[in-house]
């Protein structure tokens, strides 16, 4: 089978990318970029551990040369060829320290189950080592220089052959036979030696001086090379090729400065028909260059963790610190996501092959080995998230992560407990408005919290701030004296919060005696704002139902909410001595009051109004219009002729309760004239009334209408003889009266010689509504004969006709029928217009109209 080259482009030379900086972690890493603020830095992705304990004494004899990880330890090897087995806290695991080579160990691998580690060094031995059993543990010699081993992941498995792969000059794999001696098969010829070697289930990827090669163990070929660019001045085989398989089909690259990112995938159908090609092929779907060489590559979710050793020098012409980047691949490029600069012991004076990157892919941790120092870096999980949010004092940020996740994956940090750290810096920094909401955001109905954290605003004298958002129903209430420490500094510093508190807040909440104490003594020595200080303490007596001293106060300041207070808790009893006060401070609520409950007589409030009569008039005029049976009407006239003259007359005209003379009187007095001519009519003293129109009032049109009204000709004479000694009124006269009464009884009464304005004209109108008079009447009386006529003769006609007797009919008086089938009992009959028909002798002789419809005439 030949094998398939595969060409890959190294993708563009430069790659623009923004290096985000992350954050100092003690001296593990630096940023990259320019020196921020705190509130401007960006989230870190990583922590960083330094590998300390028993490993900070190997290293300081001893150079780290290579790692191998397992979720259960670590194995570092040394450039003395010692195997040093630690716990993962960097502890020498006792009696697991090995010696199997003279010099530098070249690579560590560990099998799946971590019981078996494989090493290799240039003295040309591997070592296999069973942590647990001797059986299947291995001193091979091969002679040559071996820079890499790889065991099957399987190794530990009964069965499993017992494979490992070694690379020098060629690929080898080792299995055990049936009888358990060891076989050897050379894989792959390499071109120059076998560098790095990575197995991953089904496939090995090695490194030679021209590329990468990729090998299915399962079929036993190779899916084909992937050749590697060369570098201008550059050797590759000066650099490492580091290997990494993310899952069990994609391959991860990173040599000298370039990424590649491979996917193995099955040959479709098609593919293999005609063509005798492996069922697997390397795909590569991501190529970049980076601007750093590549110490290690590893997988991080879907991005990519890259140990990087700087291309550049410092001024001294030593080594920069590697740095460790997270970046985002595509097709050709990428993005860096986050990149933190490591301060490992001695990086001045290493080389990129130096720094190694091993990862337990399952748990995302990542280990940074350098010759002198070993670090392990691993995603910051939510409690790291939180604590650093905090250090940065990014509290909501904080609070946002242990609100929106599971608090059984947060162990470190409560809402709580992030919640009051941020209290303290809100009150820190005097944002104490802020401080209040957050404590109803963090401590909700929590008591013992509430109060152990109020303190802090009552010291800084910030009480007001956290007011507005402390519990205040009775199911989650505070101790009373928490609630009586914010009353008192309102109390102090803002009367019109005091006032707002003492409205809003249940009187459960606090001891209102101490308040009210508190008050009182505030007032002594207060000088501005009293009036509200009042009203709180109003309101504060209506609370322990001492109603006399509250009303009192609410009076005191003319303050309509006595009317809410009166309604509330049914106080009409105790208001009796308090009327003319309440109608003074509001007379159309004070009457809605009374009127609305009824629980004060008439009478009583009444008497108690009499001393004022304006109240007393409000009072009254309401009260008519709910009951207007008359019983105050007398008391009405005279308050009417007093404060509401517009309605008198009205009222005057619709009552018949009020004494006429005394109502008289009263009009006289204030020379009412409109209303005393009204109640002179209804005395039947007309002509006195007609005086005061016409002398009084001058009004001639009202003189008319009244001698209309009353139609009698004795005044239409007095109206007549009152005005023609006033040519005015003779003038208006002769234009009004022609339809009212005779005008020549007028004209025969005018003087000779009288100068009379528009007499002509006067004469002329009256002649013509005399004239109109009389063509009306004869009108009326051309109707009149024809009706009359027309209805003789209907009569007439009526009387005329005939009637039908049938022998159905029945005497009106004796009930039998009107017509006997026997001559000899025949007799006369007399029947009527209206059908009913009688025998003549049962009928009385003085009758001439029917019995049944005019019953009467018979009695």
């Amino acid at each position: 089978m030949s094998e398939p080259s595969v060409n890959v482009s190294n993708g563009p030379s430069d790659v623009n990318f923004t290096q985000n900086s992350c954050t100092n972690f003690e001296v593990i890493f630096q940023d990259t970029s320019d020196t921020e603020s705190l509130e401007d830095e960006i989230e870190p992705k990583l922590k960083y551990v330094r590998l300390s304990n028993d490993l900070q004494n190997i290293l300081l004899t001893s150079s780290a040369t290579c790692i191998g990880v397992h979720p259960k330890f670590v194995c570092i090897g040394s450039h003395w060829g010692v195997i040093h087995l630690l716990d993962h806290q960097g502890n020498s695991i006792k009696s697991k320290e090995l010696r199997p080579h003279t010099v530098g160990v070249n690579q560590i691998c560990i099998d799946g189950s971590g019981e078996y580690i494989a090493t290799c060094s240039d003295d040309g031995k591997v070592f296999i080592h069973g942590l647990f059993s001797k059986e299947n543990s291995l001193h091979l010699n091969v002679g040559r220089l071996v820079k890499t081993v790889a065991l099957d992941p399987m190794y530990y498995k009964y069965g499993a052959n017992r494979r490992f792969i070694t690379g020098d000059d060629k690929l080898t794999l080792y299995e055990r036979t049936f009888l358990g001696s060891l076989k050897p098969t050379v894989l792959c010829e390499s071109e120059g030696l076998v560098r790095s070697l990575c197995w991953g289930e089904n496939f090995i990827a090695w490194s030679s001086n021209i590329g990468v090669r990729v090998y299915d163990i399962t079929a036993r070929c190779s899916l084909g090379l992937i050749k590697w660019e060369e570098h201008p001045g550059i050797s590759i085989d000066k650099f490492r090729c580091n290997l990494r398989w993310a899952d069990s089909r994609t391959l991860l690259i990173g040599w000298v400065d370039t990424v590649r990112v491979c996917v193995i995938r099955r040959r479709s159908n098609y593919e293999l028909v005609n063509r005798d090609l492996p069922e697997y092929l390397v795909d590569p779907v991501s190529t970049f260059k980076t601007e750093f060489y590549i110490c290690g590559i590893a997988p991080l979710d879907h991005q990519l963790v890259l140990l990087g050793f700087p291309k550049e020098l410092d001024e001294n012409q030593k080594s920069l610190r590697p740095q460790l980047y997270i970046v985002e691949y595509r097709d050709n490029d990428y993005s860096d996501v986050c990149t933190d600069s490591l301060s490992l012991r001695g990086y001045e004076e290493y080389t990129v092959n130096d720094y190694h990157l091993d990862v337990l892919i399952d748990e995302n941790r990542f280990f940074i080995v350098a010759p002198r120092d070993v670090v392990i870096a691993s995603p910051y999980d939510l409690d790291d998230r939180i604590q650093w949010f905090i250090q940065h004092n990014k509290f909501e940020d904080a609070l946002d992560i242990l609100m929106q996740n599971d608090s059984r994956h947060i162990h470190r940090h409560t809402v709580q407990s992030v919640g009051i750290d941020y209290l303290d810096h809100l009150l820190s920094r005097e944002m104490y408005d802020s401080a209040g909401k957050l404590c109803m955001k963090i401590f909700g109905k929590d008591s013992n919290t509430w109060e152990d954290q109020i303190y802090k605003f009552a010291t800084v004298h910030q009480l007001r701030s956290v007011s507005p958002y402390i519990p205040r129903t009775l199911e989650s209430k505070l101790n009373p004296h928490i609630y009586e420490m914010i009353l008192y500094e309102f109390l102090k510093l803002d009367a019109k919060g005091f006032l707002s508190l003492v409205k809003e807040w249940n009187p459960k909440l606090y001891n209102v005696s101490a308040v009210i104490n508190a008050v009182l003594e505030h007032l002594l020595v207060c000088e501005i704002d009293k009036n509200l200080y009042l009203e709180a303490l109003a309101i504060l007596y209506s609370f322990l139902q001492r109603y006399d001293k509250s009303l009192s106060m609410y009076l005191k300041l003319k303050h309509k909410d006595v009317f809410t207070l009166i309604q509330k808790h049914n106080l009409y009893g105790v208001i009796q001595d308090m009327l003319i006060d309440l109608m003074e401070l509001d007379h159309k609520q004070t009457i809605a009051l009374l009127l609305d409950k009824n629980t004060i007589s008439t009478d009583k409030i009444v008497e108690k109004l009499r001393p004022t009569e304006l109240h007393l008039y409000r009072f009254l005029d309401e009260y008519d219009k709910k009951n207007p049976k008359g019983k105050y009407h007398r008391e009405l006239v005279k308050l009417y002729a007093i404060f509401a003259r517009e309605k008198l007359l009205p009222f005057l005209k619709k009552s018949d309760h009020y004494p006429i003379q005394e109502a008289l009187d009263i009009c006289k007095k204030e020379k009412f004239y409109p209303e005393m001519v009204y109640l002179l009519g209804r005395m039947g003293n007309i002509e006195e009334a007609l005086h005061l129109i016409i002398n009084e009032l001058k009004d001639m049109q009202q003189a008319i209408s009244f001698c209309q009204e009353h139609d009698d000709p004795d005044l239409w004479n007095n109206l007549i003889n009152h005005s023609l000694d006033k040519p005015e009124f003779v003038n208006f006269l002769l234009q009004s009266i022609g339809t009212y009464v005779d005008p020549t009884v007028l004209v025969q009464k005018i003087k000779n010689g009288m100068q009379v304005p528009g007499l002509k004209h006067s004469l002329v109108k009256m002649l013509y509504q005399y004239n109109l008079q009389v063509s009306v009447q004869e009108g009326c009386q051309k109707i009149l004969v024809s009706d009359y006529f027309n209805l003789l003769r209907k009569l007439v006609r009526t009387q005329q006709k005939g009637l039908s007797v049938s022998e159905e009919m029945v005497c009106g008086a004796c009930h039998r029928m009107v017509i006997e089938k026997d001559p000899s009992r025949t007799t006369n009959i007399t029947v009527f217009n209206c059908k009913h028909a009688f025998h003549e002798h049962c009928m009385p002789k003085i009758i001439s109209r029917c019995g049944i419809c005019y019953p009467l005439d018979t009695k």
